[in-house]
């Protein structure tokens, strides 16, 4: 298991087009992902969980992976979380 606690930096937060990438690209590796803030966990493979997190700007959040490539699906992860996707 890998984790990595991050500050979402992207101006839109996880919403609308910013959460389709994070969930394609979360979708590319095969670890479990996870995303826990504020006492709630969801898959991050999950456009509706994503969605319902209202993840927004200075919102800090906890990756988690589990499997054979979960360091490298948090770091591409935590990456997106940095800036916006147009």
């Amino acid at each position: 298991m890998y984790t990595e606690k991050k500050v979402v930096k992207c101006e839109s937060g996880l919403h609308n087009k910013q959460a389709t990438y994070f969930i394609q690209k979360a979708n590319e590796f095969r670890a479990s992902i996870w995303i826990e803030a504020e006492d709630r966990k969801i898959n991050a493979k999950s456009l509706l969980g994503v969605l319902s997190m209202g993840v927004t700007t200075g919102t800090e959040i906890l990756l988690i992976a589990d499997g054979s490539d979960e360091e490298a699906a948090v770091k591409s992860l935590a990456a997106i979380l940095e800036k916006d996707i147009f």
